[in-house]
């Protein structure tokens, strides 16, 4: 079996600094830290604790996502909480192998149960994960021939099989890989759908092929079948799937919709917040197993975007769908493939509590995965972000300081810690949107040569003390969209029209708070596109609260056009105006906010031609 190109470094080794670090602590003491409190189906009485409550997939669910947050937090706090889940889990096994809650049998949950397994032994070292994996996959050897994956299970068996690859790593069992191809057998085959028969538009009916989620965690199949025959050939299929994606349901924000079945490329559909979450893990495995860098660009794209959008700027409440032209927060009905009237509003269980369950696991997860071993003496940017790596390289201790505001600033500055004079490399990625990146070494200009993958390599000697500066060059660019629209994007970061906002709270509504937004300013706003050298670049410190709009870091002022004829539709934005619109309106400063700063915001913006007055 191939080794995959990166490998993650232990849960732990990396620590979230400056804005991250605040992010997530908000996310501890919000949501995430209160949830058991607030929310009975994670309460004590939950099957994977041993009560009668749900016994299916939120409690594995949140806790893929507590437990890494403890330990990227060193929170004792909250590594009581996750402890409490792991012992669950690792008690419950039965004889014959067997585990979890006994009064349901899926195949599904026990995925999710398996990832929060492995990550607990990669923080601990606890060999009892192990054991009962080898007991359990024995188990699935003897029965999945006679009772195999179905419905849920067979949409994500993917994921079964990163948890077989992961005792595979730990132990070289050959009978492990005769599992991991059983598994992949018995899974739906991804890439011939999304390749062959992928339709378009929204989906009129429920299959498990085109529910956004099930396509967000099937995306990671092909990467499972390289870890196994080594076929170059499936990175091939893969970026044909994504192709695919992109052209039927890709929206302005880089991501396809899901609301919650596919819907097409319409900026009025939406994305749900357990898609946003899934896909991010999806790009971090997906980075580690081919080692290239574009998923590394798709990864900060979601994580930067779409992943603070989903969640209120203190991380109280989420949405179960966000949209990318999303202009009223409102309990209404939608053109949406399939949602209730309460999915589009900010609180604890809008819609339905599959992503009350599963949010948890981006923000720390995204934390562990921004650097990745390349090597015996090779660490790897996956993604940037200001945060600190310890890492043990053939013995050798390696200490990482990554000091930046990215992504809301170019520059990346990592020094290097080390004992004495020690030879490694630093694989430093370069995102595909930067024509011109800049590299020094203690100050001094380095010669920038970017691999095939993306990457470019500072292979040397290094000292305790030295000091790599990577440059990133930001500009605005425009995206091409349907009916002549266009998307705004700065670096990683999405650019939308921000409405100024009116947050209502829900009287009664429980959990930690619940919101509708309405807007308090002109949605309806064209962008003229002749002259974007023009556009101010207006960058300001970053808070504790990064997320919220009127603490937004950068503001690009841009020339809008009021458009009165475009208008709500269906309690939404309608199609945006075929452009470009011929107007006489005049032109007024229009800021545009990162994504993820503005919770009522249009990202896919007409084009106007400002015209004088008769």
């Amino acid at each position: 079996m191939p080794a995959p190109a990166f490998r993650e470094l232990p849960l732990g080794c990396i620590r979230p600094q400056g804005w991250l670090r605040d992010q997530l602590r908000l996310q501890a003491d919000g949501i995430t830290g209160q949830l058991g409190d607030i929310w009975p189906d994670v309460g004590p009485d939950n099957g994977w604790l041993g009560g009668s409550g749900d016994d299916w997939e939120r409690g594995p669910y949140y806790a893929d996502g507590l437990l890494p947050l403890a330990h990227v937090l060193a929170d004792a706090d909250l590594l009581a909480k996750a402890n409490r889940w792991v012992e669950g889990m690792l008690t419950s096994q039965r004889a014959d192998g067997q585990f979890g809650p006994p009064g349901n049998d899926d195949w599904w949950p026990r995925m999710v149960a398996l990832k929060v397994l492995a990550q607990h032994a990669d923080a601990t070292g606890d060999a009892r994960v192990a054991a009962l994996m080898e007991r359990y996959f024995r188990y699935q050897l003897d029965h999945l021939p006679g009772r195999p994956l179905e419905g849920w299970g067979r949409a994500r068996g993917a994921d079964n099989v990163l948890s077989v690859l992961w005792l595979h790593r730990q132990t070289g069992w050959a009978w492990l890989e005769q599992l991991a191809s059983l598994l992949l057998d018995q899974t739906d085959d991804w890439a011939r759908f999304l390749t062959k028969e992928l339709p378009a538009g929204p989906a009129p009916s429920f299959r498990h092929l085109i529910h956004g989620v099930n396509v967000a965690m099937g995306l990671k199949g092909p990467a499972m079948q390289y870890l196994l025959d080594g076929d170059d050939g499936h990175r091939h299929e893969l970026e044909a799937m994504w192709a695919r994606l992109d052209e039927l349901h890709g929206l302005v924000h880089g991501t396809f919709s899901g609301d919650e079945w596919l819907g097409g490329r319409d900026p009025h559909h939406g994305v749900e917040t357990c898609l946003v979450v899934e896909l991010m893990f999806t790009l971090e495995q997906l980075a580690g197993a081919f080692g290239d860098g574009r998923y590394g660009d798709r990864l900060e794209q979601v994580a930067f975007n779409l992943l603070p959008a989903s969640s209120d700027p203190r991380m109280l409440a989420h949405q179960y769908h966000q949209q990318a032209n999303q202009v009223l927060v409102s309990f209404a009905p939608r053109d949406w493939s399939f949602s209730g009237p309460d999915a589009n509003v900010f609180g604890l269980e809008p819609h339905f509590g599959c992503c009350t369950a599963n949010l948890h696991q981006g923000w720390p997860k995204l934390v562990r995965s921004l650097w990745m071993q390349a090597g015996p003496r090779s660490l790897a940017a996956v993604a940037y972000a200001p945060c600190t790596v310890d890492a043990t390289l053939d013995g050798i201790a390696v200490h990482l300081d990554v000091d930046t505001e990215y992504p809301f600033d170019e520059t990346i500055s990592i020094r290097v810690g080390v004992d004495g004079p020690v030879e490694l490399s630093l694989r430093l990625r370069v995102p595909a949107w930067c024509q011109a990146p800049i590299l020094a070494i203690d100050a001094e200009p380095h010669p920038v040569a970017v691999d095939g993958d993306g990457y470019l390599t500072v292979e040397r000697i290094w000292r305790n003390g030295d000091t790599v500066t990577l440059t990133l060059p930001m500009e605005t660019r425009f995206v091409a969209r349907d009916r002549g629209a266009v998307g705004v994007r700065l670096g990683p970061l999405v650019l939308a029209h921000a409405v100024r906002e009116i947050w209502r709270p829900v009287p009664g509504a429980k959990g930690l708070g619940e919101w509708e937004i309405t807007p308090r300013s002109w949605w309806n706003l064209g962008v003229d596109t002749t002259d974007p050298a023009a556009w101010r670049i207006e960058r300001r410190p970053v808070s504790a609260l990064p997320w919220r709009a009127e603490d937004a870091p950068v503001i690009v002022h841009a020339p809008g056009v009021p458009l009165p004829q475009w208008t709500l539709v269906d309690n939404s934005a309608g199609l945006p105006p075929t452009g470009p619109v011929r107007t006489q309106w005049p032109v007024a400063d229009m800021p545009l906010l990162p994504y993820g700063s503005a919770r009522l915001r249009v990202a896919e913006l007409p084009t106007v031609v400002p015209t004088a007055p008769d």
